[in-house]
């Protein structure tokens, strides 16, 4: 097993730190039975009613408006091509788009942590999206001034649709073509796609979390992924005033 390689690692930790200022949740392939009811749609919805049913079903303005998430639980990560996997634990606190991730396995240990405007990670090279312009945050937008909604050409039973703000950075949703719940979504970034698919979703304060996802990047070697299973959810929690300070930052 070759998981000790760094541009592995690197490639996985700016996934995570992508999904994890997203992580509003998102509706998966199969639903939590506790999940919200999400407006029906069409093959004619238009791509902005489309970014409203997914909005919607996400939890509306109690999802826009989440004072912040904390996750923690277990991770698996995989090589390209491999199904062997690096086994460890992982904790999440996000707030908007600020956020924190640890993850501790055998072999190493990463921070990552993003304050809304600078991004840290311990691990160098490590080189991320605008992590507070692109994910589940511009969803969180969608309708706001310089945030422009797009059709995209649909994938079997999805429909798709494609958020750009005013600087042109990107996120393409998939949503389930009956529902309008979110499937995934992808975002392309200097020839790489990074995607987060949620396997599983629960519903805590008429927000939908995501207690199991996968998320991925495709390598010029095949995808890298790594599967985390959330053990704890909290919401709307005081947090120290610290928490998303950078190390040795001004």
């Amino acid at each position: 097993m070759k998981t000790r390689t760094p541009a592995l690692i690197r490639a996985l930790l700016a996934t995570v730190l992508l999904a994890a200022t997203a992580a509003h949740a998102q509706q998966p392939k199969a639903t939590d039975k506790n999940a919200p009811a999400a407006a029906a749609i069409n093959a004619t919805t238009a791509p902005l009613d489309l970014a409203r049913a997914a909005f919607n079903a996400q939890g509306g303005e109690k999802f826009r408006t989440l004072k912040n998430m904390v996750l923690i639980g277990s991770v698996d990560m995989y090589q390209p091509g491999s199904t062997q996997s690096l086994s460890g634990k992982f904790g999440l606190i996000f707030a908007g788009d600020r956020m924190r991730m640890n993850i501790q396995t055998p072999l190493f240990q990463l921070e990552g942590i993003f304050d809304g405007d600078r991004s840290y990670t311990s691990m160098p090279r490590v080189e991320l999206p605008p992590l507070n312009k692109l994910g589940l945050v511009a969803l969180a937008k969608f309708d706001q001034p310089g945030y422009t909604v797009t059709a995209l050409p649909d994938k079997k039973k999805e429909r798709a649709f494609r958020i750009t703000d005013a600087d042109g950075n990107a996120t393409d949703f998939y949503v389930d073509a009956t529902t309008g719940r979110l499937v995934r979504y992808e975002v392309p970034y200097k020839g790489l796609n990074f995607s987060v698919e949620q396997t599983k979703v629960q519903e805590f304060e008429g927000v939908l979390v995501p207690v199991n996802a996968t998320w991925k990047i495709d390598m010029p070697g095949g995808a890298a992924y790594a599967e985390f299973k959330a053990k704890e959810v909290k919401l709307n929690q005081t947090l120290p005033d610290d928490v998303f300070v950078i190390p040795g930052g001004d």
